[in-house]
């Protein structure tokens, strides 16, 4: 088992800043892959970034390559999302997932999911 919890969601102008972290607890050595999805109101969960155990490899979804970073630091089992030059569409609730799919970017590879965090981003 894995227990994901995800903070740093808020309230924030377009064209501001704000820096997701997902704490993660458990087994978490066997969930290679972690990966920031974002939902909003009346839409699927999308995609957001991606990064492999060693963070060799790191994956965005086209609308926020350029704003935002994916990074993880393995010894304080935790990973974050800098968010930049944030723009209302992307207001959302982020979830952050743990999967063993390398490269993963759909939801049905990875098997871990917190509660999410919401991000508003006023215009």
């Amino acid at each position: 088992q894995v227990q994901l919890v995800e903070s740093g969601g808020g309230l924030v102008q377009a064209g501001g800043s704000l820096r997701l972290s997902c704490a993660a607890s458990g087994r978490t050595f066997s969930y290679a892959t972690m990966g920031w999805f974002r939902q909003a109101p009346g839409k699927e969960r999308e995609f957001v970034a991606a990064i492999s155990w060693t963070a060799v490899y790191t994956d965005y979804a086209d609308s926020v390559k350029g704003r935002f970073t994916i990074s993880r630091d393995n010894a304080k089992n935790a990973l974050y999302l800098q968010m930049n030059s944030l723009k209302p569409e992307d207001t959302a609730l982020y979830y952050c997932a743990a999967g063993t799919t390398r490269r993963a970017t759909a939801t049905y590879e990875y098997d871990y999911w917190g509660q999410g965090t919401q991000v508003t981003v006023s215009s």
